[in-house]
């Protein structure tokens, strides 16, 4: 039966992010052997706790760069548009 692409998804489907990502893929076997939480020690004193703004996670800016070092993307803005796209790096990320 010939079927119109016009209709649009009527249902939710609930996937988990967990299985959208392959499990050979790069970034996971980055995520298994290096441990990053030694940067939230490191830039700690820098945030204030008790005033201002909620700052984003240091750790998912310093991944953001590490993304955009590992996979050659020169500009903030591009890996901005990567991460909104991306899966497996926003898995990575933790988003």
């Amino acid at each position: 039966m010939l079927r119109s692409n016009q209709e649009k998804q009527q249902s939710y489907e609930f996937v988990s992010i967990e299985d959208l990502v392959p499990a050979d893929h790069m970034l996971r076997k980055i995520d298994k052997y290096i441990d990053f939480t030694f940067i939230d020690e490191k830039v700690r004193h820098l945030y204030s706790q008790d005033n201002g703004r909620p700052a984003i996670d240091p750790l998912v800016l310093f991944k953001m760069i590490f993304l955009g070092y590992f996979y050659g993307i020169r500009s903030e803005r591009q890996l901005e548009r990567e991460v909104q796209t991306n899966l497996a790096y926003r898995w990575f990320l933790g988003l």
